[in-house]
């Protein structure tokens, strides 16, 4: 990996980590406490039970960065789950269509009872 790319991605972990404070998560690079990423680890943590892999590029195979969420995570009990924009474009998370619907039922359930 080139240096400019190293931190481009730096600089989109740092973008997602503001955003995602502005939420009210309390989220960090994961390299900026031990100076170096460690293999398997998330690119930001903070988010209980999710394995963010954050992509900060203009053309990216998607399906690359979900193969590598759910390899780093698959024995961590997280949702494997990518993180991506390009310029001019918002936020986007992408993750396996079978963690998406667990995460819709349990808000489904919580909506349901609220209504009730």
């Amino acid at each position: 990996m080139t240096i400019n790319s190293r931190q481009k991605g730096k600089r989109g972990e740092n973008e997602l980590v503001r955003k995602l404070k502005e939420y009210g998560y309390n989220t960090r690079r994961s390299v900026q406490y031990n100076g170096k990423a460690e293999e398997g680890q998330a690119d930001v943590v903070g988010l209980p039970h999710i394995h963010a892999e954050v992509k900060r590029v203009e053309r990216r195979n998607i399906y690359d960065a979900i193969d590598q969420a759910k390899r780093d995570s698959w024995n961590k009990a997280e949702l494997p789950a990518g993180f991506h924009r390009k310029n001019n474009c918002e936020w986007l998370v992408t993750m396996p269509l079978e963690n998406w619907i667990s995460l819709y039922r349990a808000y489904r359930t919580r909506m349901e009872e609220t209504e009730e």
